[in-house]
């Protein structure tokens, strides 16, 4: 282990201090303290020499951060007397091309400097042989810290007696960063161990297993160690949702009228039980029994519940909601929040907006809370809680860091709209009022409950009133369709109320929902799996390797997705197990609080893990070309069968004659359903193989039939055009016909056989 080679605390920390003093003092202003005309007129020219001289030899502070945006920001608030450069993340790292851990010797890992990188090595060592001091600040997790610690050992190698301290932040503003440099620390070796740790076993299960893969599967496939239990988790739910046969039932509403108020009731009761409808034929009995009854309000209740706001946000809450409310990938969210918080232009200032987006806590420091108090005091007097609201963090966070706020609580949405684009503002929007809400009081709701009977049949109605606002004062980007007032005249027992019509409607069960990024990282977390800093690189692994495709947002595995986790789950349950997973995340938070020794744990795994695979490269029945099926389609070029394959992207026809004939088209998904078109429905894509996918008839420009819904290669037994998968918020996914002419949907039931209902001509009442 590399030992710091760094001075001592109190010596950098007087360093710090003067380096800070002397950048606050520009050059005009030192000149200023000794005229010219009161020196000697033959020391003038000696004078000018020494100063030079001085000038020339005085070092500068060199800063290292991650990244250029965070060192351009940083760089204006610490004056000349530091350069600040950037490292672009990693410059060292295990090579890629070999397993680079000597698993005969305590698991030594080989680190190299990463290709393309050196250049880069070199700049920072001709920068650090100039500076009197290097200050390391990467990022304050267990990746920067091991990037710190790289570029210590690589500037310690080529410079004798450099003088290295680490600093860290959770914020990127003047106060933070200069706080900071007059208080650096030292590296954190149990943190690094953490690092490496993970890094170790990643190498060895990745390096392990992809051999395995491409000897029994095909090859080019890789496997991970969290990703393979993300994909187990995603195939398991796919199987739910392909096994759930939906379930038809109906609701029936009425609308009321009272003066200048309508309003509508759901039926709740029938014949003093639930209101239970299977079919159409059901609800015309009950709409026929209770159409000549009179609609009679037989109670009214009235109640009043509190709203509290919602604690900060996390790294995985953050991006929970963006998906939900903004419809943002993980990997947009964390991207566009490495922008926020490394620095926008405000004006003619820069600063970070938010502080450090990687967190599982939702403290806040004793600052932020006076600073937020303060605003809410001078702009929602009447909201400001008597005493600042502390959240309880979860027992398994690691809590290094606050949560997501904003740095600066008077740069409103409104105030610096002007300064970002639409993405930023937006997701700017939540993280300012989800802090600021979450310090102020809750609201109140009043809600009322009427029951109207009508013969036998009890209908409800339900109403809500805001009575205090509370927190909702500040929320706009986060309001829901919840937040809103239905409203609802005062009615009294015994008054009857004039119908307008019945509504009765059909529905369809839901079955498990598909994850899609919010829930898979939801998931994740409820189960310890991963932590802040790789929830959205697992998603986009999964998706890279095409494991995993994105279909109307949701996550769907693919055929060679699940073939990978078939094979893991049968041959290694260990490794894909969520509980094992979650153990090693554990594992590796106590070497980071120096409770466990890294090498122990690795050996521990490593050595049943590698009998299992060597074992398996012998015994495992190979799938190699298995999935090969032979098709009648004929290749054009040379007049060999076509033959269907699995490759890096979904199933292909590739031509039988290969290698000498490499002809290859798109898989027909189903029949083109234009009555004059012999055609077949291709997946296609805009600009050139980028953009979204769409499904065309592969005879255009003769034929231009399209749409983006995936067909399933299964025909409507009502019209013949085939069926594609829908998805929308009240029907969740469903296969429906792509004729917009009919209405078959697929049930467990033919529906369409069911007899007229009478309320789709809205039976009236007058």
């Amino acid at each position: 282990m590399a030992t710091d080679n760094s001075s001592s605390s109190t010596t950098s920390k007087t360093s710090a201090s003067k380096m800070t003093a002397a950048a606050a003092t520009t050059p005009k202003k030192a000149a200023a303290k000794k005229p010219a005309s009161k020196m000697p007129a033959a020391k003038k020219p000696a004078a000018k020499k020494t100063a030079a001289k001085k000038s020339k030899s005085a070092k500068k502070t060199l800063v290292i951060v991650e990244s250029p945006a965070k060192a351009k920001t940083i760089e204006k608030y610490l004056g000349t007397r530091f350069t600040v450069l950037a490292s672009m993340g990693h410059l060292i790292d295990l090579p890629k091309s070999r397993l680079g851990v000597d698993v005969e010797h305590d698991f030594a890992p080989e680190y190299l400097t990463i290709r393309g990188k050196a250049k880069l090595l070199k700049d920072l060592q001709k920068e650090a042989k100039k500076a009197e001091l290097v200050l390391l600040a990467s990022d304050n997790d267990r990746e920067g810290e091991a990037i710190a610690y790289h570029i210590r050992n690589a500037l310690s190698q080529k410079i004798e007696n450099l003088q290295t301290r680490r600093i860290v932040f959770n914020e990127i503003t003047p106060q933070a960063i200069r706080e900071a440099v007059q208080h650096p620390g030292v590296l954190d070796e149990d943190k690094v161990n953490a690092q490496k740790a993970r890094r170790v076993l990643d190498r060895v299960v990745g390096y392990s297993l992809s051999p395995l893969l491409w000897k029994k599967v095909k090859n080019g496939l890789s496997a991970g160690r969290v990703q393979s239990v993300a994909l187990r988790i995603i195939c398991e739910r796919e199987k739910e949702v392909e096994s759930f046969i939906p379930e038809e039932y109906w609701t029936l509403a009425a609308d009321f009228k009272k003066g200048r108020y309508t309003f509508s009731g759901e039926l709740v009761s029938w014949q003093g039980s639930k209101a239970v409808m299977k079919n159409g034929a059901e609800v015309n009995h009950i709409i026929e029994a209770i159409q000549d009854k009179p609609c009679l309000v037989s109670d009214v209740r009235e109640s009043e519940k509190s709203n509290k706001p919602k604690a900060p946000f996390t790294t995985s809450t953050l991006q929970q909601t963006a998906a939900n409310r903004l419809g943002f990938t993980s990997k947009k969210t964390m991207q566009l929040a490495q922008q926020l918080y490394e620095g926008i232009n405000i004006g003619t200032t820069r600063i970070g907006l938010i502080t450090y987006m990687r967190t599982d806590s939702v403290r806040i420091s004793d600052l932020a809370l006076q600073e937020v108090r303060k605003w809410i005091g001078e702009n929602h007097p009447a909201e400001l809680p008597t005493q600042a609201t502390h959240y309880a963090t979860d027992k398994k966070a690691e809590d290094a860091h606050e949560a997501i706020r904003p740095t600066m609580i008077p740069y409103t949405p409104d105030s610096i709209a002007q300064y970002l684009n639409k993405d930023q503002l937006r997701l700017y929007s939540i993280i300012w009022e989800r802090f600021v809400a979450s310090q102020m009081i809750p609201s109140r709701i009043r809600v009322n409950s009427v029951d109207v009977a009508a013969g036998e049949a009890l209908f409800r109605i339900s109403s809500s009133r805001i009575v205090e606002k509370g927190f909702q004062k500040v929320i706009k980007q986060l309001a829901s369709k919840e937040d809103k007032e239905v409203s609802v005249p005062e009615l009294q027992v015994g008054e009857e109320l004039k119908l307008q019509a019945y509504r009765p409607e059909q529905h369809f069960t839901q079955g498990p929902a598909r994850f899609t990024d919010a829930s898979i990282i939801k998931m994740l977390e409820e189960k310890g799996i991963g932590r802040p800093s790789t929830y959205a690189p697992i998603i986009s692994v999964l998706l890279e390797r095409y494991y995993v495709t994105r279909e109307n947002k949701q996550l769907v595995p693919t055929t060679l997705g699940r073939i990978i986790n078939d094979i893991l789950v049968s041959s290694f349950p260990d490794v894909v197990d969520t509980g094992f997973t979650a153990g090693m995340e554990t594992m590796l938070d106590e070497v980071e609080e120096s409770k466990r020794d890294w090498v122990h744990i690795i050996k521990d795994f490593y050595d049943p893990f590698k009998q299992k695979v060597d074992s398996l490269m012998d015994t495992l029945e190979s799938v190699r070309g298995s999935l090969d099926e032979p098709t009648d389609k004929v290749c054009e070029k040379c007049g060999k069968p076509m033959v269907k394959k699995l490759g890096r992207f979904g199933f292909f026809l590739a031509c039988s004659g290969f290698p000498e004939c490499r002809n290859t088209k798109s898989v027909p998904l189903a029949r083109c359903p234009r009555p004059d078109c012999d055609g077949e429905i291709v997946a296609r894509r805009k600009s050139k193989g980028k953009g979204r996918e769409f499904y065309g008839c592969s005879r255009y420009p003769d034929c231009d039939f399209v749409t983006y819904y995936k067909p399933i290669n299964t025909y409507c037994p009502k019209c013949g055009w085939f069926l594609v998968e829908r998805f929308d918020k009240k029907q969740g996914s469903h296969k429906a016909c792509i004729n917009p002419d009919c209405d078959y949907l697929h049930t467990s039931d033919a529906h369409d056989q069911d007899a007229p209902v009478q309320g789709a001509e809205h039976v009236r009442k007058d």
